[in-house]
């Protein structure tokens, strides 16, 4: 039997908090998720001022990153790049930059999906959120 490594509530809250630090600095009102390997919601944070549509697209980002163990960008630039029938995949939606696979020695324990600002700087919040427990 195998075991894999998951993220713990404590590795949610550094991530969490660290996300948070990084949008605060910049002066970003965004909507923080943070999804299990499966995309299951352990962590919703919406951020004084930002968007109610913000609190649906992050974790629909961190879900699409998870379930993809990637990120989230490459769905938006493969449609960009003109397949388009991919937006007929089933249970996929966020399928824009800002979710970001949480990844340990090749496998994925989870995703950070952020959305409120641009969807680099989203991005580059949920990258600073899991470089917090040092992936």
């Amino acid at each position: 039997m195998k075991t894999k490594p998951e993220l713990e509530l404590a590795d949610v809250k550094l991530i969490a908090a660290a996300a948070e630090a990084e949008a605060l600095k910049n002066q970003w009102a965004v909507t923080i998720a943070i999804v299990d390997d499966g995309g299951h919601l352990l962590w919703l944070q919406r951020l004084d001022g930002a968007a109610a549509i913000s609190a649906h697209i992050a974790p629909a980002k961190a879900h699409a990153a998870a379930l993809g163990r990637r990120e989230s960008k490459g769905y938006e630039d493969m449609i960009n790049g003109g397949r388009t029938a991919f937006l007929s995949a089933p249970t996929m939606q966020g399928l824009l930059e800002g979710g970001v696979p949480v990844m340990k020695d090749g496998r994925c324990l989870g995703a950070v999906g952020v959305s409120g600002v641009k969807s680099s700087e989203d991005a580059q919040i949920a990258r600073a959120g899991i470089a917090a427990i040092g992936l």
